[in-house]
């Protein structure tokens, strides 16, 4: 299909090659401001909603131009077969519905009217009070490069805050902000006036200190140290929003390891692993699976083999970097060495368990001439953090309660647990990873599918970004 060329609406679309000069991100923030003092702040929250939603409409449809583009074009700089953007996009796009973004207002503020006008719950009423809240003037996004959904969001939260926005992309991954940024500004040029994509370098302090400067709120994606980094840089009178990195991980109750659902279990839980190939920090690290179901974690690890092998004849992985292909080819080797080594352990004596008789036990199951996939059973239970790109751990337990003590030192960079369980099960291991300190409980198979109105990292999406007025009568 023949697409004509994008127009150059924002920097980004000039190139990495351009380099941008002080003056000219300090006029881009200046008329951001004026654009929206202009228009978007004038502007009621529905119209708003309604505009996000229509175009992420757009966006499930198969002929729209710029999903068209993503997923031709997208691969190359992404690194993302086709098959796996379509999949991980329209999961994003299907979560904004007006239905979600209404609740997210909500669910954050209190009632959907609160950045419009003054309003009160009915504790608030009963006390006199009214508030209101206001999202920053100008929000600076700086992006991570490892998958595109946390940057496309970041931008629908500032739509809804009605904040005039400057997206800081990463370099050779601005193609699907800028195409999501130009999807608005098809919706509604008058938003699109509202929104700018740059890139520079991040070793340039000049440009990092005029956006600093510039912005009311600044939000960070990214490793800890780029995070810890970015922190000591941004003044004190401009608030600092960090997402550094996060750990995720499954937990399958024995109750589920049955003939009747083990199918659908290992479907979910291939799903989980091939999302975005497993890079963002939704993605699991490791499977505990649960003693002494129908299926033992073996079986399951061996069930999952077979499903991964699936998922990668129909939606291929995709090339990786040498560094990248190295890490998994150094990995698998360590792990049949010491698979070798317990060959010749003595076989269990029947009622005892294997994996607490040879607590070095492993296995491995891998793709063939390739590093497409990988299935590592092993019974240490210390954390081992995958190298990604489908390499997935399996490890037996007796309960959740072992493999959250063998989490203790990640306790607080855990980010989402996909559970497996029954319901009434489900609900008491989900108040045990509560108050264990998990932000996120989902099923199996949703884990790189967050619904809109979802509480980041345990944090308010909308809250963190707000400033309150109270009106007292």
């Amino acid at each position: 299909m023949s697409l004509p060329a994008l127009p150059n609406l924002f920097l980004a679309d000039l190139g990495s090659g351009l380099a941008l000069r002080p003056e000219t991100l300090r006029d881009a923030c200046f008329a951001l401001r004026q654009n929206r003092e202009h228009w978007l702040a004038g502007q009621r929250t529905r119209p708003l909603l309604e505009m996000v939603a229509y175009t992420a409409e757009q966006w499930l449809q198969p002929d729209y131009g710029y999903r068209v583009r993503a997923l031709r074009d997208g691969p190359a700089e992404t690194g993302f077969p086709a098959t796996t953007l379509a999949r991980g996009l329209d999961a994003f796009f299907r979560s904004l519905s007006l239905e979600n973004l209404e609740a997210l207002i909500v669910q954050d503020l209190g009632d959907s009217r609160r950045l419009d006008d003054f309003t009160s719950t009915v504790a608030e009423a009963r006390g006199g009070r009214t508030s209101l809240a206001r999202g920053p003037i100008l929000l600076a996004h700086i992006a991570a490069g490892n998958l595109p959904n946390p940057t496309l969001f970041s931008m629908v939260l500032g739509i809804l805050l009605k904040s005039a926005q400057l997206v800081k992309c990463p370099s050779r991954s601005s193609l699907l902000p800028r195409l999501f940024a130009h999807s608005l500004a098809h919706t509604e040029p008058k938003l699109g006036s509202c929104l700018e994509l740059a890139y520079w370098p991040g070793g340039d302090e000049r440009l990092n200190e005029i956006l600093f400067h510039e912005a009311d709120c600044v939000t960070a994606t990214g490793n800890d140290e780029t995070v810890a980094d970015l922190r000591r840089r941004v003044p004190l009178r401009t608030r600092f929003i960090p997402y550094g990195h996060r750990l995720s991980f499954a937990y399958v109750s024995n109750e589920l390891l049955s003939t009747y659902s083990i199918k659908r279990v290992v479907r979910d839980a291939g799903a989980d692993i091939t999302a975005w190939n497993q890079l963002g920090c939704l993605s699991p690290h490791v499977f505990y699976i649960q003693e002494d179901g129908v299926v033992s974690p073996e079986g399951f690890a061996e069930l999952l083999a077979v499903e991964l092998a699936a998922r990668e004849a129909a939606e291929p992985r995709g090339d990786l970097s040498p560094d990248e292909s190295a890490a998994i080819s150094t990995r698998r080797a360590v792990y049949e060495m010491r698979a070798a080594v317990t060959v010749g352990a003595r076989e269990p004596f029947r009622g005892e368990n294997p994996f607490r008789e040879a607590p070095g036990q492993i296995r491995l199951w891998k793709s063939e001439h390739s590093t497409a996939w990988t299935v590592v059973l092993e019974s240490n239970l210390l954390l081992q953090q995958s190298c990604l790109n489908r390499f997935i751990y399996v490890k037996p337990v007796r309960k959740l309660a072992e493999a959250l003590h063998h989490l203790e030192p990640y306790r607080h960079q855990v980010s989402t647990f996909g559970l497996g369980a029954v319901d009434f099960r489900a609900v008491e291991l989900s108040r045990e990873l509560a108050h264990w300190g998990v932000p996120r409980i989902c099923p199996l198979g949703k884990m790189q599918e967050p619904p809109a109105p979802w509480r980041h990292d345990g944090r308010p999406s909308l809250g963190d970004l707000v400033t309150w007025t109270d009106f007292e009568s």
